[in-house]
């Protein structure tokens, strides 16, 4: 009697065991998946530095050839355009810039030139 209640409780045991330990073994390989899709992926957030750096040549060269009679809301289009991906480089590379909070004019176009070579001595080619 004791060996065929003992056969029936072998089986029983470790279908318990199995069903117990199947919780935190099922989280352990769902967190260990997450940890390695998180390590291959990268950043999403943010784009390239070749990207941003390819940007910054694209439309400092669109607005160095901006024609004399454009309008001048193009223009103005494309500073901001420039400007934004300005910020962008100087946010990547940590370098600290104070181009939103200057005015437009000459002031903003200081800061402007400032951050562009600031850019250039961190390492990112800008174009001359």
């Amino acid at each position: 009697m004791t060996g065929s209640l003992l056969l029936l409780g072998i089986p029983f045991a470790a279908l318990c065991a199995v069903v117990v330990g199947f919780g935190p073994t099922e989280r352990w390989l769902a967190e260990r998946a997450a940890r390695r899709r998180a390590r291959s992926a990268g950043p999403l957030d943010r784009r390239p530095l070749q990207a941003v750096a390819a940007d910054v040549r694209r439309l400092r060269r669109q607005l160095a050839l901006v024609p004399a009679g454009a309008p001048m809301a193009r223009r103005r289009g494309l500073q901001a355009a420039c400007d934004d991906v300005l910020m962008e480089a100087a946010t990547m590379l940590g370098v600290p810039h104070t181009l939103p909070a200057e005015p437009p004019g000459r002031a903003r176009d200081a800061e402007r030139l400032r951050l562009l070579a600031a850019l250039e001595a961190a390492g990112l080619a800008v174009g001359g």
